[in-house]
């Protein structure tokens, strides 16, 4: 149970992090751990204890009957008083929890959303239990009938979408967003970077517009949980499916 008191719940003080597991056992932890515990160094927390976090990963999947499964790693301030400032030392909470997450089959449909990435502020690079501008987003998707909503930073800069990192494919060159559009350094972000560069693709992290989005041949979208998913229209705009971005999924498939 979690107290009513937890600084998590009341602030969103805390971090998580969402997994892929296959075959009950989460794909590439490493790099989910190392970003929650670098995460922890930045937000002032006690340092991540690894062999905890994957006990309770471990625990949250047993006995889930699923081939693929989501892993939802959350790490809260602990319990604290009335007010913003933290116990000294804080106490940190740590518990997963998982359900499955079968692969999607479909390209994504998007739209440019109204809420915006603060891209000035520091937890736009972190993956804090602050989402609401996220969950937002996300929504005004849904009512669109889109599966996404792109989402653009406070100077109009082509940040993410709400729960994923974007890329696009333009001139021979693959293009993201850089991290200080107030984008998240995903883990599936960083390998599609490197197999991009081992295929001999030019990587271009950039400052862009929807503009330069919308004239490239092709998008995609990347999270843990997704691998690369093509993006097939945005905003009405609409793309075929690329050979180009089938090979970089293939090449980072879990």
């Amino acid at each position: 149970m979690i107290p009513l008191d937890d600084r998590g719940l009341l602030l969103g003080d805390g971090l998580f992090e969402t997994l892929l597991a296959v075959g009950g056992i989460p794909a590439a932890p490493g790099p989910h751990l190392d970003r929650m515990a670098a995460g922890c160094a930045s937000l002032g927390l006690p340092p991540l204890d690894r062999a905890a976090a994957g006990r309770a990963m471990a625990e949250a999947l047993a006995g889930l009957d699923a081939p693929r499964a989501a892993v939802r790693l959350t790490l809260t301030a602990g319990s604290g008083g009335r007010g913003l400032d933290r116990p000294d030392p804080p106490a940190i909470r740590l518990f997963a929890a998982a359900a499955p997450a079968p692969a999607p089959q479909e390209p994504a449909d998007l739209i440019t959303s109204t809420v915006r990435r603060n891209d000035l502020s520091p937890a736009s690079r972190l993956k804090t239990l602050s989402y609401l501008d996220n969950v937002l987003a996300r929504a005004q998707a849904r009512d669109a009938g889109a599966d996404e909503a792109l989402m653009l930073n406070t100077r109009g800069d082509v940040a993410c979408a709400s729960a994923a990192n974007v890329f696009w494919l333009w001139g021979g060159r693959l293009y993201t967003p850089r991290l200080d559009c107030g984008v998240l350094a995903g883990t599936m972000r960083a390998r599609v970077i490197a197999a991009a560069q081992g295929q001999g693709l030019a990587v271009v992290e950039t400052r862009s517009g929807v503009a330069e989005l919308a004239r490239a041949d092709a998008a995609f979208l990347t999270n843990a949980l997704i691998g690369v998913r093509q993006v097939r229209s945005l905003d009405g705009f609409s793309w075929e499916p690329s050979s180009a971005v089938a090979a970089l999924a293939a090449s980072v498939r879990a």
